[in-house]
């Protein structure tokens, strides 16, 4: 294959999937600094990628009704002359788009009955969380000859934080009388229900042993299908809910400002570790939904995992025999605190 010219990166999924792919740019760039790179997501996860300094355009998947609009799309590519394609997150739908636009070279998995639209396949199952996540999404790299490897510490997101977000964010904590020298710890109870979580009842009691420790301000953010549920965290009036009060462009200023992030696994957890915060994450040992593989990809992290010592997890039993209830908030606590340094 000749050198890459204008590369499609397509990732058209959740928040966490596409901040995990964000490094690609970056690689793509410093191994072919002239080579123009485009980013195919959907609207929601548009504030990812903008501002991102290796990222050149943006392409946002058209969709109508909750379908993707596949006449619609293969216009818009033909119309920009990609030569490579990465399809990091494939479907049927944007596999079938690629091949029509004719993208000379498509990279995507082999393991998908609609894998014949991909010239260049890539065999690895993900399934089995031999890897993180992110690893699997730099593997794809190496059919354009680009071999990365990478650790926690080495590896930039390069999300950026405008500043107009950054500024109505500081507003609202001031207007919260939260200073810029407090402690604040963020509490995320929310999750996408790709995973098993932590039962609501100990995050609601680790919410409240945080709450009596002095200097620390405590905020609990969620979308707006999660108000209910945010709103039973409320254990003390110091603790300030902000579910479905900030869209995704300011909740990414609001973790820029955090000390601590706490959540399940989910999209959010990622954008933290890829800003540099400190998280902690509750996953089963489920493992297609293991911290191996969808665990924050960054040094400042404590993972909790079942103490139940089981093999071959599955969904049904993790939640059978109640295994995320098993987890110690004591030494939860204990490291959040340490961490804290309060």
């Amino acid at each position: 294959m000749k050198t890459p010219e204008n590369i499609l990166i397509v990732r058209t999924d959740r928040i966490g999937d596409v901040v995990l792919s964000l490094p690609l740019a970056g690689m793509v760039k410093k191994h072919f600094p002239n080579c123009k790179v485009t980013f195919l997501v959907r609207s929601y996860t548009k504030t990812l990628v903008e501002e991102h300094p290796y990222i050149d355009e943006i392409i946002i998947l058209k969709e109508a009704d909750g379908k993707v609009s596949v006449k619609e799309n293969i216009k818009i590519l033909k119309k920009k002359h990609f030569d490579v394609s990465i399809v990091v997150y494939p479907t049927f739908s944007t596999s079938l788009i690629l091949f029509f636009a004719k993208i000379k070279n498509r990279i995507g998995t082999g393991y998908r009955w609609y894998s014949f639209f991909f010239n260049k396949r890539v065999y690895e199952h993900r399934k089995y969380a031999e890897k993180h996540e992110l690893e699997y999404n730099i593997n794809l790299l190496k059919e354009i000859d680009i071999k990365e490897e990478v650790l926690p510490g080495n590896v930039n997101f390069d999300i950026r934080i405008n500043d107009g977000d950054r500024d109505k964010i500081k507003s609202l904590l001031k207007s919260e009388k939260i200073n810029d020298d407090a402690k604040l710890v963020i509490i995320h109870p929310g999750s996408g229900g790709s995973s098993v979580d932590l039962p609501t009842e100990k995050m609601i009691a680790l919410t409240g042993m945080l709450s009596e420790v002095d200097d620390v301000k405590i905020i609990i953010t969620g979308d707006n299908s999660e108000k209910e549920l945010c709103h039973k965290f409320i254990v003390k009036e110091s603790v300030i809910n902000l579910a479905g009060m900030l869209n995704l462009s300011e909740l990414k200023a609001l973790l820029n400002r955090a000390d601590i992030f706490i959540s399940n696994s989910t999209g959010p957890i990622h954008i933290a570790a890829a800003l540099g915060k400190f998280t902690v994450g509750f996953y089963p040992k489920i493992l297609a939904c293991s911290p191996q593989r969808w665990g924050p990809f960054t040094d400042k992290k404590a993972i909790f995992s079942p103490a139940i010592d089981c093999n071959n997890c599955t969904r049904e039993q993790c939640e059978k025999l109640d295994c995320m209830n098993s987890i110690d908030i004591g030494k939860v606590f204990d490291i959040i605190i340490r961490e804290l340094k309060v």
